[in-house]
């Protein structure tokens, strides 16, 4: 089982389609882009912290094992494999400096595992009773939000904190993705029963879809920020990043991209993402306005 494309059954491989960008605004943005280091390709880019250190995946060029990464707000690259993993995804990290991600075993039937990294210090994270766990961001306070294979064809979200797991699994949804949580507790991901996602918030316990309009198949929230600034992804034929604040969708937009997804926001409001050119992926950190 490859794990990119279990997740991308949700959100990934629906963002490789291309589409005509719904008329909203089109955010101000200034954008730092960056490459892959020397002998990798980016992956996947998601989270930034308030430090502004961005965490995503690698592919190595000569071996494509996926391994993740952190990259510093200086521009060093830091690479990471957990022990007996076929592939690591780091997707979420907090202003303490603490990751949240998962792995592949590399033995068969290559069961998934979350996990926290504080340094060099790994602590591996599994729902009860599930087969696969994946952990995608954590906050301050230590509390952390991820999914796991509640049957054979359900998924559902989950918040974890102090050892206590609380369920968050969209009414009737067949998976229910936990992507992103703020200081303040609030959750943002992606539920679905079919080819078509919703984005949603859970607070205090309760849903609010957010759904992009008229995003032929649908909308990924992926993070939120404790100013209540959420980013995200609509998908349709080609699929672009926004910032959702207030009400308002934003475009950000990358000039001459294919185009431009959102991974991550920090407290400070900086943004992180992929730009997808023509021949080329880069990374990217942004302040939009």
């Amino acid at each position: 089982m490859n794990l990119p494309r279990l997740v991308a059954a949700a959100f990934v491989v629906l963002l490789l389609h291309s589409s005509m960008m719904y008329a909203a605004q089109t955010a101000s943005c200034i954008f730092e882009t960056f490459s892959a280091p020397s002998g990798y390709s980016f992956s996947q880019i998601q989270g930034v912290s308030d430090d502004g250190a961005v965490v995503g995946q690698l592919m190595d060029n000569k071996t494509l094992q996926f391994v993740a990464f952190k990259r510093s707000a200086g521009g060093a690259f830091t690479e990471y494999a957990a022990p007996k993993s076929a592939a690591t995804w780091l997707y979420g990290r907090n202003a303490t400096g603490v990751s949240a991600g998962f792995y592949q075993d590399s033995a068969y039937p290559g069961h998934i595992h979350g996990f926290l990294l504080r340094g060099s210090a790994f602590t591996v994270v599994n729902h009860p009773n599930a087969v696969n766990t994946w952990l995608f961001d954590v906050n301050l306070l230590g509390g952390a939000v991820g999914s796991f294979s509640a049957g054979a064809y359900v998924t559902k979200g989950f918040r974890l904190v102090n050892g206590k797991y609380t369920t968050i699994g969209y009414p009737n949804a067949q998976v229910t993705y936990a992507l992103g949580i703020n200081d303040n507790g609030d959750v943002v991901g992606t539920y679905a029963s079919s080819l078509v996602s919703n984005g949603f918030l859970w607070k205090n316990g309760s849903f609010s879809t957010i759904n992009y309009p008229y995003a032929k198949y649908g909308t990924v929230l992926t993070a939120v920020n404790n100013s209540s600034v959420i980013v995200g992804n609509y998908l349709s034929d080609k699929s672009f990043g926004f910032i959702y604040e207030n009400g308002v969708f934003k475009n950000i937009v990358y000039s001459g991209a294919k185009y431009t997804m959102a991974g991550g926001i920090n407290n400070n409001g900086l943004i992180s993402g992929e730009i997808f050119l023509i021949g080329n992926t880069l990374g990217y950190t942004a302040v939009c306005k």
